[in-house]
């Protein structure tokens, strides 16, 4: 049962997918009220977006929802490739024993949209979901906007401070609003399908380029909780989406690849589905005070798991903003800088995800030749195998933000260079080990690194984590922030969202207050 929705509410947010619930979750931890309208009747059915990224892990690790998804999850150890037959490629995922993550995790996206949910409903009654709802009107003002809202009880008017639209690639805020993604749509599809079977195989994504099982096709397939298999197979062009999808065109294939593989148990097919892959965005993600964030703003391949680990990355860096503007604290030009940083991910994402869907799904008979060439190569030349890698998601660097301070001189490398994400270390105090991750999150984190000669640097209303050469035990926060001896000093400011706003040697604490100031964070 939903409850009666308030006539106000400071944010609302449009769609409760994972998107939608994790910034309901971020803001509820902010302490800022807001309001989630959902048009389905609870979680989302299918496997959907599968694969988790360590930047996501972080981020719901913010609001404690990392444990239930770590605990369910499957880490990926890996990946193969095969063309017909042979194995082209074979690569293991980069991991340390100090890692507070494992670089991609399988699961299904309903546990995410349960696990972001559960986290929000334990900030208490900030946050509430109306499921069975939709928006039907956007109205925008200078001062909020007037949503108008459907439920099973009838319709009602909720006037909001800010609208967030989360309500995927069909946006209605989108549509309301009058605008449109621009890029490019791909002809190739993909029939997905999640199936139950037992087996003893490796967690790794597996794909397959023209298999014996099914000619002239690309079969992708992880593995999942609950003993589910996710395969992704394409269809020829000439072939009907709609009796593509249907069960007696679908079980067949799947059974002569399960044959082929050697998956012998018992299965049984859960979720049918069809995807193309689309490389569109709007070109900017603030109207006033409507923003958009995950699929309603950004539509990207799934090859290379950019998609929900992308909108995931605009709910990270929207929500401090966003709960600092409501707040008082900041004026609302802060939140310009979420579109410019986010535009700029998603215009990365889809230049890689763009030359990942011409292998995987080549869009003409050109890319086609070049493909089979590549994997005849690849058989033989360890230097081609690269090529087939759909190169995973990774943390984008914010490069031209104009939260960024200016950089300075000194250190041996740019890995913590403003706009870059603040690289992560295990240290140790007198509590015992953590992660330098595990700090983020909550609001500015200054990091004093260096021994202090006198007292520690003054920050007030900041938070100050204190980091001497002897709490690094790995040495991976003095190699990874770039300080080129252990008695160097240095300060570094990291965003509430994990990510460098500036670096100064020494710790004078002025720096710090100037780059806060002239970037427009502070009002």
């Amino acid at each position: 049962m939903n409850k009666p929705l308030l006539p106000s509410i400071p944010v609302l947010i449009a769609g409760g997918g994972p998107v939608g619930l994790t910034l309901s979750a971020l803001l509820s931890a902010q302490g800022i009220a807001n309001l989630v309208i959902e048009d389905d009747e609870g979680y989302c059915s299918g496997s959907r977006a599968i694969c988790m990224s360590r930047r996501s892990q972080e981020i719901l690790g913010w609001v404690g929802a990392d444990k239930a998804l770590v605990a369910k999850g499957l880490s990926w150890v890996g990946g193969r490739s095969y063309w017909r037959h042979n194995e082209v490629l074979h690569f293991q995922m980069p991991s340390e024993p100090t890692q507070r993550f494992a670089p991609m995790v399988n699961i299904q996206q309903f546990y995410v949209e349960e696990f972001a949910h559960r986290a929000a409903q334990a900030a208490g009654d900030l946050a509430q979901v109306a499921w069975a709802s939709r928006v039907t009107a956007v109205r925008p003002g200078a001062d909020g906007v007037q949503v108008e809202v459907v439920t099973p009880d009838g319709p009602h008017t909720v006037q909001a401070g800010w609208l967030v639209a989360c309500d995927g690639g069909r946006s209605t805020v989108r549509e309301q609003l009058g605008l449109q993604l621009e890029g490019t749509q791909y002809d190739g599809k993909y029939v997905i399908v999640d199936v139950v079977q037992k087996t003893r195989r490796a967690v790794e994504r597996l794909a397959w380029f023209d298999p014996p099982s099914n000619p002239g096709s690309t079969i992708l397939m992880h593995r999942q909780p609950d003993d589910v298999w996710r395969i992704d197979y394409q269809i020829r062009d000439d072939e009907d989406p709609l009796e593509a999808v249907k069960p007696e065109n679908v079980l067949p294939r799947v059974q002569s690849h399960l044959n082929m593989i050697g998956e012998t148990e018992p299965w049984e097919p859960l979720w049918i589905s069809i995807y193309n892959a689309k490389c569109l965005t709007l070109p900017s993600y603030r109207h006033g005070r409507v923003m958009f964030a995950g699929d309603a703003a950004h539509l990207v391949p799934i090859f290379g798991v950019r998609g929900l680990n992308s909108g995931l990355d605009d709910a990270g860096n929207l929500a401090w903003k966003l709960a600092r503007v409501v707040r008082g604290q900041s004026p609302d030009g802060l939140l310009d800088s979420y579109s410019t940083e986010r535009v700029h991910a998603t215009r990365e994402n889809i230049a890689f995800g763009a030359k990942s869907t011409e292998f995987m799904a080549p869009p003409n008979f050109a890319y086609q030749l070049m493909r089979e060439a590549t994997l005849r190569l690849a058989e033989g030349d360890a230097q081609v195998r690269s090529l087939i890698n759909p190169r995973q998601s990774t943390p984008i660097t914010y490069v031209g933000s104009p939260l960024n301070a200016d950089a300075t001189e000194g250190w041996s490398h740019d890995m913590a260079a403003p706009g870059a994400p603040a690289p992560e270390a295990l240290l140790q105090d007198g509590q015992g080990a953590f992660h330098l991750s595990s700090r983020f999150g909550r609001d500015f984190l200054v990091l004093a690194l260096g021994p202090v000669h006198q007292q520690e640097p003054t920050l007030p209303g900041l938070e100050l984590l204190s980091i001497d050469p002897a709490m690094d035990v790995h040495g991976q926060a003095w190699q990874r922030y770039g300080l080129p001896a252990a008695s160097d000093q240095a300060l570094v400011l990291v965003r509430p969202d994990g990510y460098v706003m500036g670096r100064w040697h020494g710790h004078d604490p002025a720096p710090v207050f100037q780059a806060l100031a002239t970037t427009g964070v502070l009002s």
